[in-house]
């Protein structure tokens, strides 16, 4: 039900001139799930409220709830077309009377964390692209037809949304940046292995898919799957995940990609990350572990590039000097960046690599084969390092599936299985293999991947053989062609 409702939702949206690619279609999806999620919560608390014989105060005022302009509802419960909005009456509501409404909240709320405050942030950064107030109007009916009441509502719900913003991913020109393949998200989660009461950071968020399987993650139980107390659930919503967002869509998908997978008011801050000094960062301000894919191949400007101590124009480089120092002392990372950032000889890279070596055990590094990422044209590695002790041995695992990867035969669990396995002690293989840093040119600190299990391959033979050899096949040729003369 959930899958067709999506799909009819698009369609809808695709018929209508405001909106053209799958990324408006996800933007537009979510404000209107955002609000019928809100109607639902509402809803929830109200009588929870009721049976603890107390008054509820709503969030939404009366004239401008889910159930009053975008879905009212007859005497018998039934949709009520009489008196719903539409056409253009519908979008000069939406356009001049809701959104003003919502984005307001943000002025009045207590503070950032609060579901009033996202409320105003949100409301604040998308516009309502839908251009006919009829598709408006359909589009609404479908939104109310999904439910948010259950966990497991909210779990299938949350799946169909992942894979609007995979799709969405695929769509855009900058694939990674929407969307980083959940396989290899989990591998990385199985490697730093969190537990409840560790905070977890992702300082790009994108769509949050970091803290979603994470969150995902620990809800089960993590790997020993134990049972959750009702102080470790308040835990996980309230003080686990924490998130900055810098573009507007990813910031509002990153939002309602967390409420879905179950966490109520996210703490996804919308920045621009860069633009802090690490100067500036506290130790109130540090956290246990950051999982996190910063965006690659940006050029910052020269302000930005002085809030940092190595200086470079490279985006990602100067997110790891962040991720580096925002970590606590014995604090965990498992960081994706492009293979370049290994061998680059560039001043930056060279120190960049030094820093990590010399203050932070950079104890794995997983080297991820071409298409990993869809829409993306370079290579990746996964680096895993601790804060605060020196690296003596780096563990390198080569992924090989066995296959070319692309949009039909994306990576999967299986192809990581043995990665995670081998990677808890270490363990030596043809693809994977150790090596001392006091083996590492300490000229450079490269650390490029090289396989000592590959044979390397036959060296080139020298043009004397090569023209040798033409003259051989020449004479084999010519005496061919003078057999087949003979028989014509």
């Amino acid at each position: 039900m959930f899958e067709q409702a999506f799909k009819n939702i698009d369609d809808i949206l695709h018929k209508d001139a405001g909106c053209s690619s799958e990324l408006d279609y996800t933007e537009q999806t979510s404000w209107m799930l955002f609000l019928k999620y809100l109607d639902d919560l509402e809803r929830e608390r109200e009588l929870n409220a009721q049976l603890e014989a107390k008054e509820y105060n709503h969030i939404i005022a009366p004239e401008h709830r889910w159930s009053t302009w975008a879905a009212p509802k007859d005497a018998n419960g039934s949709f009520d077309h009489n008196n719903a909005l539409t056409g253009d009456d519908l979008i000069d509501y939406v356009d001049g009377e809701l959104f003003p409404y919502l984005k307001s909240f943000k002025k009045a709320a207590e503070n950032p964390h609060t579901i009033e405050y996202k409320i105003g942030e949100i409301f604040g950064e998308i516009k309502n692209k839908v251009q006919s107030g009829y598709s408006l109007r359909d589009a609404l009916e479908k939104v109310d037809e999904l439910r948010f009441r259950s966990q497991e509502e909210k779990h299938e719900l949350s799946h169909l949304y992942e894979t609007k913003i995979k799709n969405m991913g695929n769509a855009g020109r900058n694939g990674g940046e929407y969307y980083t393949p959940r396989p290899l998200i989990r591998a990385m989660i199985d490697v730093i292995h969190p537990s409840i009461g560790e905070t977890i950071y992702d300082g790009a968020a994108g769509s949050a898919g970091f803290l979603c399987e994470a969150y995902d993650y620990l809800r089960q139980g993590g790997r020993e799957k134990k049972q959750l107390s009702t102080k470790d659930l308040d835990t996980l919503q309230k003080y686990t995940f924490y998130a900055k967002e810098k573009k507007s869509l990813a910031y509002v998908i990153a939002i309602m990609n967390m409420i879905l997978h179950g966490i109520e008011a996210p703490n996804v801050v919308h920045t621009n990350t860069l633009a802090e000094s690490v100067q500036d960062i506290q130790p109130s301000n540090q956290h246990d572990i950051v999982l996190a894919n910063p965006p690659f191949g940006g050029k910052e400007r020269k302000e930005v590039q002085q809030n940092f101590n190595i200086k470079t124009g490279e985006t990602a480089f100067l997110f790891l000097q962040h991720f580096m120092k925002i970590l606590k002392p014995g604090g965990r990372a498992a960081i994706v960046i492009k293979n370049t950032f290994l061998s680059n000889t560039d001043n930056a890279s060279i120190a960049l690599r030094k820093e990590l070596l010399e203050n932070h055990n950079l104890h794995t590094i997983l080297d991820c084969p071409a298409k990993t990422f869809l829409g993306a044209g370079v290579k990746t590695v996964v680096l895993f390092f601790t804060k605060g002790e020196p690296t003596q041995n780096i563990w390198y695992y080569q992924l090989d599936p066995g296959r070319s990867l692309g949009k039909t035969n994306p990576l999967n669990d299986n192809d990581l299985e043995e990665f995670v396995s081998l990677q808890k002690d270490k363990k030596d293989s043809d693809k994977s293999w150790s090596v001392n840093v006091s083996d590492i040119d300490q000229a450079t600190w490269d650390l490029s991947v090289k396989n000592p299990n590959v044979k390397e391959e036959a060296p080139l033979r020298e043009p004397k053989e090569i023209i040798a050899d033409i003259i051989e096949l020449n004479k084999e040729s010519e005496a061919i062609l003078a057999k087949i003369r003979e028989l014509v």
